[in-house]
């Protein structure tokens, strides 16, 4: 997409949001090329636990305007979003994306109101369907029609947020008869997209699509798709969010972890396909034949992090971000990376802060 149609684009999503209300997130201000900066807590494996709210306050004294909490094999979401707004005095809390096959609507409902009023902050919800290893060997539950779920999830949670009773009784999710008693947050809803179903979902029920671990022409393609969708359903076009896994002036260390970050994602539909565009087909040839993780491992080489992170020197990464934006992407959720020469992302949140 070139670096007009990215800005008429952008235009156009400016235009639909402010239809709709005000978008998700809070102040700061933007990368080159237009795209707004937003921090996700890296609930990096490899890393103690707990440094991630060190990595909210920081991000919040910088000024970086949204703090993105998801939910992966650490803390529970609502739990860390109470102390991130403890700890932390200005940024929106956007929590997710949840996955709509383990927490139902009124769970989802039930913690963003709660954090809402026992913080008084601003929360946001994020919608995805995670993965069937969360899912299914996890969680034990059963992850179907996953595009159907989000939407009829969506569905359910926007009416719970913004105070009503849902009244939702749908083929894979279902509720009734339920309303907040704490003060609805009445927030926007953001939902994550990889595929079409998913985009689909995004272009009917989303305030804000947000994506993750894509190159700037895979950015391109799903943003076409949104406009395409939106199109479709004759509503206006939300803005879009990428999550990106950021380390300004690497050490090895740092760049191990982002290339440890893409062992599960090498063989996904997709996913794969995006990386074999790119230029290592090999590889995710490979991953199909499910090696052991470690030999996946050793396998990837060290520069297909640079095309679906943010890797390098400051000025870099600050290009990087441009061609971001220049696909029609508005804003950037900086995913640090932690490591022992840089704890918590502190550097590389310092060397991008707005």
């Amino acid at each position: 997409m070139s670096s007009e149609a990215g800005q008429a684009r952008r235009g156009e999503q400016v235009s639909g949001a402010a239809a709709r209300g005000a978008a998700p997130g809070g102040r700061g201000g933007a990368a080159p090329g237009g795209a707004v900066l937003s921090v996700s807590l890296g609930l990096w494996q490899d890393r103690p636990a707990a440094e991630v709210v060190r990595t909210a306050e920081v991000a919040d004294a910088l000024g970086y305007g949204e703090i993105w909490i998801g939910e992966m094999a650490t803390f529970d979401a609502f739990a860390l979003g109470a102390v991130v707004a403890e700890r932390t005095a200005r940024a929106a809390l956007t929590i997710g994306p949840l996955a709509v096959a383990v927490r139902d609507p009124v769970m989802i409902a039930m913690g963003a109101g709660s954090l809402a009023e026992l913080t008084g902050r601003t929360v946001n919800v994020a919608l995805g369907s995670s993965s069937p290893v969360v899912v299914e060997q996890w969680h034990g539950r059963r992850q179907e029609r996953t595009a159907l779920a989000l939407a009829e999830s969506a569905t359910a949670v926007r009416a719970l947020l913004a105070g009503g009773k849902a009244d939702v009784r749908g083929e894979v999710i279902s509720t009734r008869g339920f309303r907040l008693r704490t003060r609805a947050p009445a927030t926007p809803l953001t939902i994550a997209a990889f595929g079409r179903g998913a985009v689909r979902v995004a272009a009917r029920q989303a305030d804000r699509m947000v994506i993750n671990l894509v190159t700037p022409k895979s950015a391109a393609r799903l943003v076409q798709m949104l406009h395409d969708e939106c199109r479709a359903a004759g509503r206006p076009v939300p803005p879009v969010a990428a999550w990106l896994a950021a380390v300004v002036d690497p050490s090895a260390p740092g760049i191990e972890q982002l290339r440890q970050g893409l062992v599960s994602y090498l063989s996904a539909p997709g996913y794969g396909e995006m990386f074999a565009e790119a230029g290592f087909g090999d590889v995710v040839r490979f991953a199909r034949t499910r090696p052991h993780p470690g030999e996946l491992l050793a396998a990837i080489p060290p520069e297909i992090v640079g095309h679906v992170s943010l890797a390098g020197e400051a000025q870099a990464v600050r290009s990087r971000l441009a061609e971001y934006a220049n696909a029609g992407v508005d804003e950037i959720a900086l995913v640090p990376g932690s490591s022992e020469a840089d704890p918590a992302g502190v550097a590389t949140l310092t060397a991008l802060a707005p």
